[in-house]
């Protein structure tokens, strides 16, 4: 769900700590009806994609999977990715909906934990980078990946003769106090990738006195993206904020240029490239679907050249397929960085609520 004036990024919502949010998804997933055969009217087959808020696709790409396959897809919005997961979790066995999109490696292991999707190995894998491989046993298919770093507003820099960043480190020096806004890991996920990228970054004995250093510098903690890039923020269009830096994406930049009005010929905003964390987001065949079939088709299409050229400007992410053009705004705007953290799902999935505790108590308590 891509809005102007900036991308609402994917893996990029915020994150559900509230079960109540889940619960209240069921509801609204069972008023929908237990038509499991989904007539479509026409004879044939709806399948249901349940997916978080950012999801989002261009004119006519999911028509061009029905007329294909005479399968219709009925998207269902469930809030950010980690209200969409625990959604799926309480309906694990006798799920809403067919397919899930939107889990990556910040819920992966939790989910598979649960037993909640289907193995299938898509002969479309062979088109992606093993790189973005989330499960070797393919219960979640990658679909694209997004690559959360620091953004700058480039007026206020120049207007303030104060240099650019380039480092983690250089963040709690006083040059740059009280410029900085990030958003609440507990909150949101893009705050999470952030958390993570300076535990990678500092060490898992390090990255505490990094944020101590940074609260004492006049940090700013917005609970989610939205907060953070279009209100605090003061490069997004529209924005009025006083922070010149912010928690955003490497593909943010792009955005900026597409939804400018009046038109703009080059982004008022850039990416720093030091912390960056990557994040590969797939889609899962629910365990208990009645239309298996036609979901294994579903996730082909969601790694077809027609669903992947579209992922760039619809979501504001990188598509997996292998040589899958991307448009010029991309390709001049967007920042591809050559060292991004990752770590293994495993580690993040023993370790998140810990570290969120902990980063809780050292930076808004």
């Amino acid at each position: 769900m891509i809005q102007p004036p900036a991308p609402r990024p994917h893996r990029r919502s915020r994150v559900a700590t509230a079960v109540v949010l889940a619960i209240a998804l069921v509801a609204a997933l069972a008023a929908c009806g237990d038509d499991t055969e989904g007539a479509s009217g026409d004879g044939g087959v709806t399948i249901r994609l349940l997916a978080h808020d950012s999801f989002a696709t261009g004119d006519g790409v999911l028509a061009r999977f029905t007329e294909e396959t005479g399968i219709r897809v009925e998207v269902i919005q469930g809030g950010d990715a980690g209200t969409v997961v625990n959604q799926a979790i309480l309906t694990n066995g006798n799920p809403q909906a067919d397919v899930l999109f939107g889990i990556d490696s910040t819920f992966l292991t939790r989910a598979l934990e649960e037993d909640l999707f289907l193995a299938y190995e898509s002969p479309e894998l062979a088109e992606i980078d093993p790189a973005h491989e989330l499960d070797p046993e393919h219960r979640v298919t990658p679909i694209d990946y997004g690559d959360v770093c620091l953004n700058y507003d480039k007026t206020w820099f120049a207007d303030h003769g104060v240099a650019i960043p380039t480092t983690l480190e250089q963040l709690v020096e006083p040059a740059y106090e009280d410029l900085l806004v990030v958003e609440n890991p507990a909150t949101s996920s893009t705050g999470l990738a952030f958390l993570l990228s300076t535990v990678d970054h500092f060490g898992a004995n390090g990255w505490q006195a990094w944020w101590q250093a940074l609260r004492a510098n006049g940090v700013s903690v917005s609970d989610g993206w939205e907060d953070a890039y279009n209100v605090r923020f003061s490069g997004g269009s529209g924005s009025a904020g006083d922070r010149p830096l912010v928690v955003s994406y490497a593909s943010s930049p792009p955005a900026e240029v597409i939804y400018a009005d009046p038109p703009v010929e080059d982004s008022p905003t850039g990416v720093i490239t030091a912390g960056c964390y990557r994040q590969v987001e797939g889609a899962g065949i629910l365990r208990g679907t009645d239309h298996e079939d036609e979901a294994r088709q579903l996730i082909d299409f969601l790694l077809s050249e027609t669903f992947q050229a579209d992922v760039p400007t619809a979501m504001f992410v990188f598509p997996v397929r292998r040589d899958t053009p991307l448009p010029e705004v991309f390709t001049r705007y967007a920042v591809a960085p050559s060292d991004v953290a990752e770590l293994p799902a495993a580690e993040v999935d023993t370790n998140r609520a810990d570290w969120i505790d902990e980063w809780t108590d050292l930076v808004v308590r």
